[in-house]
């Protein structure tokens, strides 16, 4: 996993350099946050708005219990937008949009197309990389505040139908429990998950080797190690963020 980590650190700037130096092409930024962020949105928001219905079910009546229901909103909202609505976005985007984009380069890794890119003189991992991790870096955020909004409507009308909880009082929470703050590093870790899933992913792709069957083996190793890498990035974020204040 470090020289894997080593071997990612060295494609981010390479493919920096190729950004800087202009060669990016925009038509290819976009079909590609396409494929990241709308193809990935319907299970992204399904699995944040499941959760927060989930954690709701599961917190209400014990809230009501103590004479704090009023008080389910905020911690829901707070759960969402500092831990869940993130990380499991980015799970799901990973899932999705990160194993197409480790099975599409592994497949051209195997069928040479990318030794067709270089004898054009072109940089491939700029090529294959730049367009990916600009769209995950400017997409992904942008699933997480809706699945946030998912989540947090989600808890609302589950805290309404099981302890008749008027929304009003639900929401009347949220906003007293949210921080400005909190928002800003959501949105933080949108951007670290939408650059390392298609980085990790793309490195598992570019580094495969033989035929069809080490596609499929790559593409697994890519799932595994991109999941790995988004625990370790939002443990880090975690810990610098968020210690000083437990």
């Amino acid at each position: 996993m470090i020289s894997f980590l080593g071997l990612c650190t060295q494609n981010l700037i390479q493919t920096i350099k190729y950004i800087l130096k202009g060669n990016l092409k925009y038509k290819d930024v976009m079909t590609t946050a396409a494929m990241i962020s709308y193809d990935s949105l319907p299970i992204a928001l399904s699995i944040v708005f499941i959760s927060a219905v989930v954690i709701a079910l599961q917190v209400s009546k014990q809230f009501l219990m103590s004479g704090a229901e009023s008080y389910v909103g905020g911690f829901l909202a707070v759960a969402l937008i500092r831990e869940l609505a993130p990380g499991f976005a980015a799970l799901a985007i990973s899932a999705r949009a990160g194993t197409a984009i480790s099975a599409e380069i592994a497949n051209m890794q195997v069928t040479s197309q990318v030794d067709a890119i270089k004898t054009l003189k072109v940089d491939p991992i700029g090529y294959y990389f730049a367009p990916r991790i600009i769209a995950g870096a400017i997409t992904v955020p942008m699933v997480v505040i809706l699945a946030e909004l998912f989540g947090i409507l989600g808890g609302m009308i589950i805290s309404y139908f099981t302890i008749g909880l008027h929304p009003n009082r639900y929401m009347a929470s949220v906003w007293a429990w949210l921080n400005t703050r909190d928002i800003y590093i959501s949105l933080l870790r949108g951007v670290v998950f939408g650059i390392i899933i298609p980085l990790v992913c793309a490195t598992q792709g570019y580094k495969t080797s033989g035929g069809a069957k080490d596609v499929g083996i790559s593409t697994t190793k890519a799932a595994i190690k991109t999941t790995v890498f988004l625990l370790m990035a939002d443990l880090i974020i975690t810990f610098i963020f968020y210690v000083n204040f437990i």
